[in-house]
């Protein structure tokens, strides 16, 4: 009787676990739903290329993701570089959870389903916004208003471009104009943004979302011949002193600093960024490039990241992750962990008088004198903006290494 029992027993948890399920992601186009609130949706687009692999679009942008783990109805899809993920089970081949970034605590209700279609459109366009658009974010805010310079280029009712700041770009929005109504979003697992506003031929007033977190009113008008300010002049030495100075650990736990014989008659890029922040992943990616091409040369690049997960442990792997996906060879730096503020940021670095972005980078010539700061970034995104940077970047570095 004994046996009978055992064996009996044995047969049900056996056959409880070949009733378990397996969903998994089926290949196809799919439409993401991200829910700010009630009333207000954050779209994007993504296939599913294989159920271990799937593609997520942003206009020209093309984010692989190849990290996806399945359990029971569920699918864990874990953005790369990036700490944020999505989770969801999977019914009928659609996609119920969330959008979560743990060290921060934040969530979002996410939802997709089989659709190519990034904004469902009814009206034609009535207007279009390609050109340049001199805008102001939070206009009414003494504290927190700021200038950016939107970049649009528009097909029929389909609208991409970006807005470009004082400390880098929004990069890849891509949406549509619908009667009046602009809409343009993009996803890249650290920010999730929309944009919305009405729009006349010469106007936009509009309201700009960061996941369900944030949200701030912005105004624009159409000025082809706007221009922001030269990202060169924003940030700068503190009177009394010359050079810069700081020591911080790498991944051994080794303190590194410009004294060290490695950057000795080297021409020194400084990085300030963050593994967290998609414009310094844009940056890292041209830098890493860059290196790579110009080793044997006279050049050192050195990161110094400022990090706002929890310990120092979780920050370190961030920058591991970060150099794996980007192939980084030059150093980075563990600066800061627990925040990003700059204020706190600047405390590291008392030679500069503030640290506006993320990323800011320090040129330093062969003399260990500071010969440009640059404030932010912008990336591909830009279009023409970064073609110039590049072409203008590369002849001053190679002005720097040929002295």
């Amino acid at each position: 009787m004994k046996h009978i029992t055992v064996g009996l027993f044995v047969f049900f948890v056996f056959a409880c676990k070949q009733e378990v399920k397996i969903n998994k992601l089926e290949r196809g186009e799919y439409r993401a739903l991200l829910k700010i609130n009630e009333t207000v949706d954050l779209p994007f687009n993504f296939e599913v290329v294989s159920e271990n692999k799937l593609n997520i679009f942003n206009a020209e942008e093309v984010i692989e993701v190849d990290d996806i783990i399945y359990k029971d109805d569920s699918v864990v899809i874990k953005m790369p570089v990036f700490e944020g993920y999505l989770v969801a089970k999977i019914e009928n081949n659609k996609l119920a959870g969330s959008f979560v970034k743990a060290a921060l605590n934040r969530t979002m209700p996410f939802s997709a389903e089989k659709n190519e279609q990034r904004f469902n459109t009814v009206t034609s366009a009535k207007h279009d916004v390609s050109g340049n658009w001199e805008t102001v974010f939070s206009p009414d805010s003494k504290e927190d208003t700021y200038i950016a310079k939107g970049i649009f280029s528009q097909k029929n009712n389909i609208v991409t471009g970006t807005f470009r700041t004082t400390t880098g770009d929004y990069r890849y929005l891509e949406g549509v104009l619908e009667g009046h109504q602009l809409k343009l979003s993009t996803f890249d697992g650290a920010h999730a943004f929309l944009f919305t506003a009405n729009v006349t031929d010469s106007t936009m007033v509009g309201t700009f979302y960061s996941g369900n977190h944030f949200q701030e009113p912005f105004v624009a008008k159409r000025n082809d011949s706007f221009e922001l300010p030269d990202a060169d002049t924003l940030t700068f030495l503190n009177e009394g002193y010359d050079k810069v100075e700081f020591s911080f650990p790498d991944e051994n736990g080794t303190m590194v600093s410009l004294n060290d014989t490695r950057f000795k008659d080297k021409v020194i890029l400084v990085q300030i960024m963050g593994t967290w922040c998609p414009n310094c992943l844009d940056e890292s990616k041209f830098y890493s490039e860059f290196y790579k091409n110009n080793k044997n040369k006279d050049i050192e690049i050195i990161a110094l990241a400022f990090e706002y997960v929890k310990t120092e442990e979780t920050a370190f792997k961030n920058i591991k992750r970060l150099k794996d996906k980007t192939g980084i060879v030059y150093p980075v730096l563990l600066a800061q962990y627990g925040s990003t503020s700059k204020v706190k940021a600047q405390e590291k670095l008392p030679m500069l008088n503030h640290v506006l972005s993320y990323p800011t980078t320090i040129f330093i010539d062969k003399k260990g004198e500071v010969r440009k700061i640059h404030t932010g970034f912008n990336g591909p995104a830009t279009g023409e903006k970064y073609v110039v940077f590049k072409k203008e970047f590369e002849a001053f570095v190679g002005k720097l290494m040929s002295e």
